[in-house]
């Protein structure tokens, strides 16, 4: 298997992987018995890739994003980031999600500075560490209202916030929960060029959950592509084969573009047609179970 980014083209193997998900299982115990969310998800990025993860709701996308974070456990299998094994949450790895998160109380420039001295405390004088600060800041075009608070600025730009209060970690990877997920169509699209100039400038290595097809498409080196739960696991693997950069409108008459996107949709409303109603022979275990995974998610 081999990646498709111009600037990711290194075959994949166990000796030069960067990030390993090993055949992760993920078991929740309910008081009706245990529930399997995950079964065999094994997946092997390079660095400075970038994963999307789409799938039906419910199908543990936000629990492999967990595990590769550190919030949860694998019933079985693991995560090893450069050969270590993930065991807790880390600076290496830094979570946005799709609620900003900003403390309200905090103009931009001290949320961003919270997330600094909690890595940077020793590392850093004043001097630096406000120069560290406001360059992540523009890195997202937001060190113009750094001294503003959450209430004082759109959600477009608490979300610009957020992402930089997590580079501002120097993350080895960016764990991003559906990161635009709650705002409009324009400031979303302003939001995803942004990540795509952020993505070539770093070269960090990116896994995004979306339920957005031309979001996969425009930003992926790889879309995963998740199967209905319970036992949910990776369906296919699409290699997202677009030159860089990427300019969405001339992707819109695009081939290959509309090829690509035309998989993603087949997968998911013919190959995994969303069932609403469950099935299995264990309903009350299936909802029971969600609703601990969607509570856990929640408090994370």
């Amino acid at each position: 298997m081999t990646t498709q980014n111009s600037e990711v083209n290194t075959e994949i193997t166990t000796e030069n992987v960067f990030l390993n998900i090993s055949r992760i299982d993920m078991e929740f115990p309910t008081p009706n018995g245990s529930f399997t969310a995950l079964k065999e998800v094994d997946l092997q990025i390079n660095k400075g890739e970038f994963i999307s993860l789409i799938g039906h709701s419910g199908c543990g996308k936000s629990t492999v994003l967990n595990i590769v974070a550190g919030i949860y456990q694998a019933t079985k299998g693991g995560v090893l980031l450069k050969n270590k094994e993930v065991n807790e949450p880390g600076p290496e790895r830094a979570v946005v999600f799709q609620n900003h998160s900003l403390l309200p109380w905090l103009t931009s420039y001290q949320n961003v500075e919270l997330a600094v001295d909690q890595v940077f405390s020793k590392k850093m004088s004043k001097t630096e560490k406000k120069d560290w600060i406001e360059h992540n800041l523009k890195l997202v075009h937001m060190d113009h209202a750094m001294h503003k608070r959450p209430d004082e600025i759109s959600g477009g730009m608490k979300q610009r916030v957020g992402i930089a209060r997590a580079l501002a970690m120097q993350p080895e990877v960016l764990l991003m929960d559906e990161p635009f997920g709650a705002l409009d169509a324009l400031t979303r699209a302003h939001m995803q060029d942004s990540l795509m100039d952020i993505q070539k400038e770093l070269n960090n290595t990116v896994i995004m959950i979306t339920h957005d097809v031309d979001e996969a498409v425009l930003l992926s080196d790889r879309i995963i592509m998740m199967t209905n739960g319970p036992e949910a696991t990776i369906g296919e693997i699409l290699e997202v084969n677009l030159p860089h950069p990427r300019d969405r409108l001339a992707l819109a008459k695009d081939p290959e573009y509309n090829r690509l996107r035309s998989e993603v949709l087949t997968f998911l409303y013919e190959k995994q047609r969303k069932v609403e109603d469950i099935k299995d022979k264990k309903p009350a275990v299936k909802a029971e179970a969600m609703t601990i995974v969607e509570d856990d998610i929640k408090e994370a």
